[in-house]
């Protein structure tokens, strides 16, 4: 009886897949027989597709440069032109006032992309009226001009409450400290609503700057100061700081309130208030130690 059963033998097999696999695939174009036009418009079409596919993988963000985050926070805090402003600072125990002052600053940088120099003019109280405090470079300075006399001081040495000499005089962050990212995280700001933050971490660049560390909060998509926290050589928490009310100043939103909480004592505030914004012009020669005696803004 014959034997009925199907052929296998590998040559058999071997051609009926050949013959299923040429009835499912699409016959390969003839690039070779288009011509060189067709050839062209062929590469072509295939380039668009391609191009297509790359344009749908999704893009990967670099990651945030801090230094150039702390500077976009500068540039909220400062105007970049040469400006005035008037500073009232206020110290507050148990929530009774206990001090205040006036003073009237005066801001420029004096080289391209560079630090603040501030001369800074005592307005009240009248015992203190018409001294003044210079900062250019690393350089602060006070003059006395009942004794005419001028002596270097140290910017974390204490104006009143928990403001110090360095945190009246215009600062520029990104240039005395190095800035790390160390976190994104939501905060309470200082009119008690939560904000996306980024949290930076800032290490002194050298030994004037006025704090060996600071930790810094910024909003993550304004940049805006919205909190920090300041420490000494030895870790130590000195104050935390609040920026708030923020105001439409000189083509900017800018803090025209800073709170600042002792590290030891959150009954011992002191608030910062700044008004009075106005570009104004001020020479280079205002910040010079030997102009102090002849300094006159009116």
């Amino acid at each position: 009886m014959p034997d009925r059963r199907p052929d296998r033998t590998p040559d058999r097999m071997s051609d009926r897949m050949s013959d299923r696999m040429s009835d499912r695939m699409p016959e390969r174009m003839p690039v070779a027989r288009l011509g060189h036009v067709g050839r062209r418009r062929w590469l072509g079409a295939l380039g668009t597709v391609l191009l297509g596919a790359g344009a749908a993988l999704p893009a990967i963000a670099a990651p945030p440069d801090a230094q150039a985050l702390l500077a976009a926070s500068d540039a909220i805090r400062n105007p970049g032109q040469p400006f005035r402003v008037t500073v009232t600072v206020t110290e507050y125990a148990g929530g009774v006032q206990v001090n205040a002052m006036t003073l009237a600053s005066f801001s420029r940088t004096l080289e391209a992309g560079g630090q603040f120099a501030s001369i800074v003019r005592f307005v009240q109280p009248a015992r203190d009226a018409g001294k003044l405090m210079l900062k250019n470079g690393n350089d602060l300075w006070f003059y006395d001009p009942g004794t005419k006399s001028t002596v270097r001081i140290s910017p974390q040495q204490r104006l009143m409450g928990q403001a110090s000499n360095g945190d009246v005089v215009t600062v520029n962050f990104a240039r005395d400290y190095r800035a790390t990212l160390a976190a994104e995280e939501s905060i309470q700001d200082g009119e008690r609503k939560t904000r996306r933050a980024a949290k930076l971490q800032l290490e002194a660049g050298g030994a004037d700057a006025a704090y060996a560390a600071i930790e810094l909060w910024i909003d993550a998509d304004s940049h805006a100061p919205l909190k920090a926290r300041f420490f000494a050589d030895s870790g130590r928490l000195l104050k935390t700081a609040y920026y708030r009310r923020f105001e439409p100043v000189l083509g900017a939103s800018r803090p025209t309130e800073t709170v600042i909480i002792d590290g030891l004592d959150p009954k011992s505030v002191t608030i910062m208030r700044f008004g009075q914004y106005a570009y104004r012009n001020a020479p280079a020669s205002w910040f010079q130690r030997d102009y102090l005696p002849r300094f006159d803004a009116e």
